[in-house]
């Protein structure tokens, strides 16, 4: 039972229950920016075979370019590599880049090789070995300088982009407001786990949740009041919730989706009636003061999940919705619930 599309049309349904503007360029580039210019000096280790060179790149390389340090020889640098990873490597040794090149790491050191000729045939046969860059041991120093400068730049490039990723894996996992998995998450890891459920003919149940009268709450306390209403509910959700297995998303303003896996429709009408009770009492509290916070729950469940249904994620997340649909339509504050193919409660 593929996933792509049903994870398509889940994102086209909570997209419209939630727009979310994406970065702009300019925004990115300011990111960026901000980012190279608080970063440290990139880590360089200086790998030689001739001390007089080595001691003419100590020389030019000043504390503001590159944080450099230099090996006693190949051995020591190599050593030094495995342990500290330095971000940038100049080597006048063909053999230290080709072994550079060849070991196993995530991320490789930006390479410099210092040619003893400047001539197309050791330039070649430096870039045939794995250097990032190469320049020949008489070149001028402003040239120097410049491969030099051209290295810390791509070193910073890619200490920042590795941080990107990783904060946007992050962010993109998780709804920075109130700590919960965000609408992107459940929108891609929920088909994932019907699939699962499908595969092993395993139950499975959805509540999806919204704080009642949110507007009034926001317009009462202001945007700051009804941040705090959010994370509070969000928690107060999570503790009710069996801790590795269970777990819940924030998919809209104030709407929130819970997943239940190993969890039939019975199980799961008993879950969102203690969270439901959970949110009622005893009241939130904000700015010091005590406020009381309702929330309707509509719940779709399956004893077992089938094999072979299509856009079952999809299907089951209307029916939900539709359950949650009723929920505040009569009267708020209540539960109600869907067995999937039958009827409800």
């Amino acid at each position: 039972m593929p996933s792509g599309g049903q994870t398509t049309v889940i994102q086209r349904i909570l997209e419209r229950r939630a727009k979310r503007s994406p970065a702009t360029h300019e925004e990115t580039t300011a990111t960026i920016a901000v980012m190279r210019r608080v970063v440290a000096p990139p880590k360089a280790l200086l790998i030689f075979h001739d001390p007089v060179m080595r001691a003419q790149c100590e020389q030019r390389i000043s504390a503001d370019m590159l944080d450099v340090e230099s090996a006693a020889d190949e051995h020591d640098g190599l050593r030094r590599l495995a342990n500290e990873h330095p971000a940038v490597v100049v080597t006048d040794s063909l053999e230290v880049v080709r072994k550079l090149r060849l070991a196993d790491v995530d991320a490789g050191p930006f390479i410099l090789y210092v040619a003893e000729l400047d001539e197309a045939a050791e330039r070649e046969a430096g870039l045939l070995a794995g250097a990032d860059e190469c320049v020949g041991r008489r070149a001028s120093e402003r040239e120097l300088d410049a491969r030099l400068a051209s290295a810390r730049r791509i070193s910073e490039l890619e200490a920042v982009l590795r941080v990107t990723l990783a904060e946007n894996r992050k962010l993109s996992a998780t709804d920075d407001l109130t700590r919960v998995a965000s609408r992107r998450f459940f929108g891609k890891h929920f088909p994932r786990e019907m699939e699962r459920a499908a595969r092993y003919g395993r139950p499975l149940s959805l509540i999806l949740c919204d704080i009642d009268l949110f507007k009034s709450i926001n317009d009462s306390l202001g945007h700051a009041g009804g941040d705090q209403i959010l994370r509070q509910f969000a928690a107060r959700l999570r503790r009710g919730l069996r801790r590795g297995i269970d777990w819940v998303a924030r998919i809209g303003g104030e709407e929130f989706a819970i997943v239940l896996p190993e969890t039939g429709y019975e199980q799961g009408l008993a879950v969102a009636r203690k969270l439901r009770a959970a949110i009622a009492q005893p009241h939130f509290t904000v700015e010091g003061s005590s406020l009381a916070v309702t929330a309707s729950f509509g719940l779709c469940g399956l004893d077992r999940v089938p094999a072979g249904e299509r856009h079952l994620a999809q299907r089951l997340l209307k029916i939900a919705d539709a359950a949650l649909y009723r929920s505040k339509h009569s009267g708020r504050n209540r539960v109600t619930a869907t067995m999937f193919g039958g009827g409800g409660g």
